[in-house]
């Protein structure tokens, strides 16, 4: 290993570059600014033509290693006349004197981007496709220059082209130690995030669903003004698979979204993309992650006024979702209380013009829904490391209920089973939801006992029969989805006792047959799904 030679010498000139980009964009520019200051270009392949078209004078990287390009351009800068020009210290007479006896040139400036392996996985290439677009020559050139950041630039993303040229204006031509250093943090960070996509594409295709080591990486969207508490610094990071949802998402009004925002409408879109928009409006209103008011309508004010009167209380300030575009009724309606953020696929002019007038209000819109069951992965940190698992994308119709009780659900029942269920599927545990005419009527979320969630719901739902001035509370005539099964009795007898008529839970506890005679007991019909959904 060689030692450290003198202290990093703040300015150095740029004199001579090498261009090697599989996107092209702004790099003519670049090329042009670089070449009216003297800088002697080297390329590569389609670059090179690129450069030459425009009328710029350019040395082929083959001129300079002696070699042609071959394979298929697999080997053309895997070479020391490339990597020597990269790696040799300037400041370390044994490398100069290596460098003079073999005629190896300094490279000041890297520009390269890679060979497009993220989009060409993401367009469902071939397992031959997605192998010949995994980069070689390119990460080992960023890897080279980076380490070298002491003397040489390294680019790997178009949008810092203006910053090297701003960086180069104010210095005559030179660069600083500082601005090296953060261009090789840049490199670094781009070869780690493509060789994570690489391992992540591989054990996928060779379906290794717990590969030795993972990988996870991320491109900064946005620097936020602070996490969960105004004490914790934060960011969003998108992950290059383009899911629709709030990562995708244009924003139309509004401030920046909050960490707590960017969570909640997450949260909030997933859940509404459970509700095919074919066969029906659906509204969802998010609280802290929690939905406060799930419901189908005729129209989307419909469905969002009947979400709404789920929990009033809890609405105000939240996060609201909706699976068709956003019209004008329904905009004017929502704009009757304080919400922080409206996300949609799509939203009329009209919509958009009855929301000008609320600056505080975020108004997303996406060009589609994400699809509730496509794989992915989902990941949590602990201490120590963090767990991968499946993401949930549990799905149940008619036929894989299983009637367990003496009585069996009505159609009406049965509808609204299955509506309760989905939206279980997207409330923290212990969960219990309370469903009537395809609308929550009652939500307990986050209990550590499951009995507690069941009286949670019943009790808010009591609260909003006083509000809305009816008689009796709206969990009487409905249905109860719990996520995981009933460990006890208790926790169907009191929802029984709210006014429930039917019953879905997943099934398995031991003492599965005195719940189902209590049911029994009380005339309710209950189903049973095989299938659990705790959310944590």
């Amino acid at each position: 290993m060689h030692t450290a030679a003198a202290a990093p010498v703040n300015l150095v000139p740029v004199g001579r570059a090498l261009l090697s980009v599989s996107d092209k964009t702004g790099l003519l520019d670049l090329a042009r600014a670089l070449a009216a200051r003297g800088v002697e270009l080297i390329s590569t392949g389609g670059t090179a033509q690129t450069l030459r078209t425009a009328g710029l004078a350019v040395r082929d990287v083959a001129e300079v290693t002696g070699f042609p390009e071959m394979m298929d351009g697999r080997v053309k800068t895997l070479h020391p006349m490339v990597h020597g020009g990269l790696l040799a210290l300037r400041d370390d007479d044994e490398h100069l004197v290596a460098m003079a006896a073999h005629g190896i040139e300094p490279i000041d400036l890297l520009v390269v981007n890679l060979y497009p392996f993220e989009q060409t996985v993401a367009r469902g290439a071939s397992y031959a496709d997605c192998i010949e677009n995994i980069d070689i020559g390119g990460p080992a050139m960023i890897r080279a220059a980076s380490k070298n950041h002491k003397f040489v630039n390294v680019i790997t993303d178009p949008q810092d082209y203006d910053a090297l040229l701003g960086e180069m204006k104010a210095h005559d031509g030179a660069t600083t130690y500082a601005f090296r250093q953060k261009l090789a943090l840049t490199a670094y960070s781009r070869t780690a995030a493509y060789d994570a996509a690489v391992s992540a594409w591989m054990a996928g295709a060779i379906k290794e669903d717990t590969p030795r080591r993972r990988a996870f990486a991320g491109q900064l969207a946005q620097s936020l003004r602070y996490g969960e508490n105004p004490h914790q610094k934060a960011a969003f990071y998108t992950d290059g698979t383009q899911r629709p949802g709030v990562a995708t998402a244009q924003q139309w009004q509004g401030k920046e979204l909050s960490y707590n925002n960017i969570n909640d409408t997450d949260a909030a879109f997933e859940l509404v993309a459970e509700f095919d928009p074919a066969e029906g409006p659906a509204c969802a209103i998010i609280k802290h992650a929690n939905p406060c008011g799930v419901a189908r309508g005729a129209t989307l004010t419909e469905a969002y006024g009947r979400a709404y009167d789920c929990d009033r209380t809890s609405a105000f300030g939240g996060i609201i979702a909706l699976n068709q575009p956003l019209d004008e009724a329904t905009a004017r309606e929502i704009t009757g209380i304080f919400t922080e953020v409206v996300i949609a696929p799509g939203a009329s002019p009209e919509a958009r013009a009855v929301f000008a007038a609320k600056k505080n209000l975020r108004l997303l819109t996406t060009d589609r829904l994400p699809d509730p069951q496509a794989k992915g992965l989902a990941w949590k940190q602990v201490a120590g490391g963090f767990l991968v698992q499946d993401r949930d994308n549990g799905f149940l119709r008619m036929e894989d209920l299983k009637v367990v009780t003496k009585r069996q659900p009505t159609e009406a029942e049965l509808r609204d089973l299955l509506f309760a269920w989905t939206v279980a599927k997207h409330v923290k545990s212990n969960a219990i939801i309370y469903v009537k005419d395809g609308a929550t009527v009652g939500v307990g979320a986050g209990q550590m006992s499951r009995v507690d969630s069941t009286r949670i719901a019943a009790r808010k739902s009591q609260d909003m029969a006083e509000a809305l001035g009816i008689a009796a509370p709206l969990t009487h005539g409905s249905v109860v989805a719990s996520d995981a099964f009933f460990p006890f009795a208790d926790g169907l007898i009191t929802a029984a006792e709210a006014g429930a008529t039917a019953i879905i839970q997943p099934g398995g506890s031991m003492r599965d047959d005195e719940v189902i005679a209590a049911a029994d007991e009380r005339g309710l019909a209950m189903v049973f799904t095989g299938m659990r959904h705790f959310r944590h």
